[in-house]
This record gives structure tokens, sequence and C-alpha cells, in this order.
């Protein structure tokens, strides 16, 4: 259920910027999803779509787009970047990474020294990319 509180989060973010830069009218948000974030989209954009019936009207006829950002890391012995798709885990590894990120670094290593001691340098969270619309 955590979409929902995603999608609130995302439009009110969005209402907040449009009253800074004085838009009348959002046509576009653009949002990249965390793959260690693992949001059901379908959800998001159901709740959006309820949201918005009830949030301002700057947004109020908003089209939503939705990227995926990949999972990066970055070895802190080696310097080597990489990606959760190069090292291996199993199904009941990734789900205790999805709820908590930095469970990580107990179930991965970096691919080329096998030190566990890496930050996550992208692919954690939401992030609204873009937010388009009319003065």
């Amino acid at each position: 259920m955590h979409e929902w509180a995603l999608a609130d989060s995302v439009i009110t973010s969005a209402v907040d910027y449009a009253k800074k830069e004085k838009l009348k009218k959002i046509s576009l948000v653009n949002i990249a999803f965390g793959e260690l974030q693992n949001v059901d989209k379908e959800i998001f954009l159901f709740a959006i779509e309820e949201l918005i019936k009830t949030s301002n009207k700057v947004i109020s006829s908003s089209k939503f787009k939705i990227s995926d950002e990949l999972a990066k890391f970055k070895c802190k012995v080696c310097s080597t970047e990489f990606t959760i798709k190069q090292v291996k885990k199993t199904e009941e590894e990734a789900e205790y990474i999805h709820f908590i990120p930095e469970m990580a670094h107990t179930y991965l290593k970096c691919p080329k020294c096998k030190s566990p001691d890496f930050d996550i340098i992208a692919g954690r969270g939401v992030l609204i990319k873009s937010i388009k619309g009319d003065k």
C-alpha cells in the first residue's frame, strides 16, 4: 500500500512546484522509480487517478510518465560500479533488499573484489525527473 503514499507525495510535490513556478496547469509529470523501490506501477497509477480527483485543479488533467532507474552500486574498496544483475541473488534476498535497501550490504558483494562495502548510487526511491506545464 505504499504506492498510495508515494502517489500522494508526488501529487503534493508537483502542486507545490506549480505554485512556486506560477503554473496554471501541469500537463506532464515525469517520474522515475528506482529498481530497489519495487513500486507496483498499476496500483501507483490507479492511486494517482483517484487522488487527483480531489487535488488542486492545476494537476487535474495531468499525464504521468513513468520510467525505471536501474540500481547501481559503487564499491568503496576498488571503485567498481556494478548493477544488481551483475551479482547473484535469490528471490528471497531480492525481497529483503526491496523492503530495506541497506540489506543489500548483507546479500551483495562487489563482483570484482568481493567486498560488501559499497554505496548505492542510483535506483533507490522515487524521483520526479521533470514537471511540464503552462504559465
